[in-house]
């Protein structure tokens, strides 16, 4: 049992964004997509980053997974400090589905970007 009453896979967090690419920025926004991801992989707690691309190149959906609520808020605070202001410029936000049991502190950071919220449905013994 963690400090947060939660077990390990209980204290995961992951979420789903869709993004609207802007008109002629697919390419640039892949460049930046390769830059997150090479810092992202050297975070600690980060257990799936991955991007889909629609077939016409307007849409990206964004999946990402972390060990706990820590591992995630680092992650957005690095995004925050690095990342941000060109992402904005390149893409726009559709949907910030989330998934679990987010800490207060990452929830007030998720809700800067219009998150909302799904918990696990019962006690079922779920995996990854």
């Amino acid at each position: 049992m963690r400090a947060d009453g939660s077990d390990g896979m209980n204290a995961e967090i992951s979420w789903r964004v869709e993004l609207a690419v802007k008109p002629g920025m697919l390419t640039a926004f892949q460049a930046l997509t390769n830059e997150m991801v090479e810092s992202a992989r050297n975070e600690r707690g980060v257990l799936s980053f991955q991007r889909f691309v629609s077939d016409d190149g307007g849409c990206v959906e964004v999946y990402e997974r972390y060990a706990d609520s820590a591992a995630a808020t680092a992650h957005l605070q690095k995004f925050l400090a690095t990342f941000a202001a060109r992402f904005s410029t390149l893409v726009e936000r559709r949907r910030f589905r989330v998934f679990g049991r987010p800490s207060p502190e990452l929830k007030a950071l998720l809700d800067t970007f219009g998150a909302d919220y799904l918990q696990p449905l019962g006690q079922l013994a779920y995996w990854a």
